[in-house]
């Protein structure tokens, strides 16, 4: 059987910009499609540098990108998802990923196929709670996400977490599924990208296409230069993560929107346990890291003023929702009206050589 098409699409921004949200709704309305969380390669705690008197969960130090890397080639060669296991990764055989044992790859020899999604968001199981183990913190769980059972499971700690009510209406929801369905329907461009089993296309030498979503606060590092340092893995550490990115999305928020939403959240479920962000953790580590991190995207490297660089976007391939009063801010709906239509163009460019992708896709 010929290896599957791969396709990775990141989505990065702003912590409590929507990620999370955008790609489990892509998750259940694009077939053959599976999310890996930036947040499942954290560091434990005991490692993480110290930032403002705080364990700093939001700096590229507080991820073990080499794990990253790896599950991403690992992604990439097989079209699935790593596995639950202990064996060896299949990109490295002689060495499993170092920082959790639940991350290890299955090997090249047996890969598990993945049904299409259920619609986990569009029809809700009932909410579940989890208690820490100090029997001290509660946190209601998301819906479980319901992965076909085929599909290899990796019992991610991110999926833990709540992301609070969808901001997307049922209508808007409803009518980019509807889209998506269209576009997957004989004689439309989705079809010959996901044939079904039944078509005559499905029969032919085209390998099968499976969608990666790699959804993190930090996924994009400027590029080597000079004025950095020579050291690029110091100064670039996502440069390598980015190299496995056919499709970048990035989602950005205000500094007021970003502090609102993040504070309204519950806390985090680790692996080492729950974390709750302390009294000025969000303004005094999130929003300055997140600046630091992402000026290289902005006009003048002002981020608080919210102009992109379309010329540096341009260059890395990366993809803005814009509002049409030219704000940060926009509306969920729009952004998932837009993700959708990029998705859909990106796929015909990259699978098919159609089009130019996102361009003229909702913006």
């Amino acid at each position: 059987m010929d290896p599957p098409r791969t396709i990775i699409i990141g989505i990065s921004g702003c912590s409590s910009s929507g990620k999370t949200t955008l790609a489990r709704l892509l998750r259940d309305m694009f077939p053959e499609t599976f999310i890996l969380h930036e947040d499942d390669f954290y560091k434990p705690e005991s490692e993480l540098p110290i930032n403002q008197g705080h364990a700093d969960w939001d700096c590229p130090e507080a991820i073990s990108i080499p794990d990253l890397e790896a599950a991403l080639a690992h992604v990439r060669a097989t079209g699935t998802f790593p596995v639950s296991s202990r064996v060896p990764s299949a990109i490295s055989p002689n060495n499993t990923l170092s920082r959790r044992s639940n991350h290890g790859c299955a090997p090249l020899t047996s890969p598990v196929p993945l049904s299409p999604p259920s619609p986990a968001i569009l029809t809700p199981a009932p909410n579940t709670t989890i208690r820490h183990k100090d029997n001290k913190s509660r946190l209601p769980n998301k819906p479980a996400p319901r992965l076909p059972s085929a599909q290899p499971n990796v019992n991610s700690i991110e999926d833990l977490n709540t992301v609070g009510p969808c901001p997307a209406t049922p209508e808007q929801i409803a009518a980019c599924a509807a889209r998506v369905k269209t576009w997957l329907t004989p004689g439309h461009p989705g079809s010959s990208i996901f044939p079904s089993s039944s078509s005559s296309s499905s029969s032919n030498n085209t390998p099968k296409t499976r969608i990666c979503i790699l959804d993190g606060f930090l996924l994009y590092s400027p590029p080597p230069s000079s004025t950095t340092t020579t050291d690029t893995t110091t100064a670039t550490p996502l440069r390598k993560v980015m190299t496995h990115l056919d499709i970048k999305l990035f989602l950005r928020a205000t500094r007021a929107a970003a502090l609102r939403r993040r504070t309204a959240r519950d806390g985090y479920v680790h692996m080492d346990g729950f974390w709750t962000d302390p009294p000025g953790y969000v303004e005094q580590v999130v929003w300055p890291n997140y600046v630091a991190a992402h000026s290289w995207l902005f006009e003048g490297g002002d981020v608080e003023g919210g102009r992109v660089d379309k010329g540096v976007l341009g260059g890395e391939g990366i993809l803005v929702p814009e509002s049409a009063e030219g704000g940060v801010d926009v509306e969920f709906g729009r952004v998932l009206e837009w993700a959708v239509g990029v998705v859909m163009g990106e796929l015909e460019r990259l699978c098919l050589g159609e089009g130019e992708g996102g361009k003229e896709k909702g913006e």
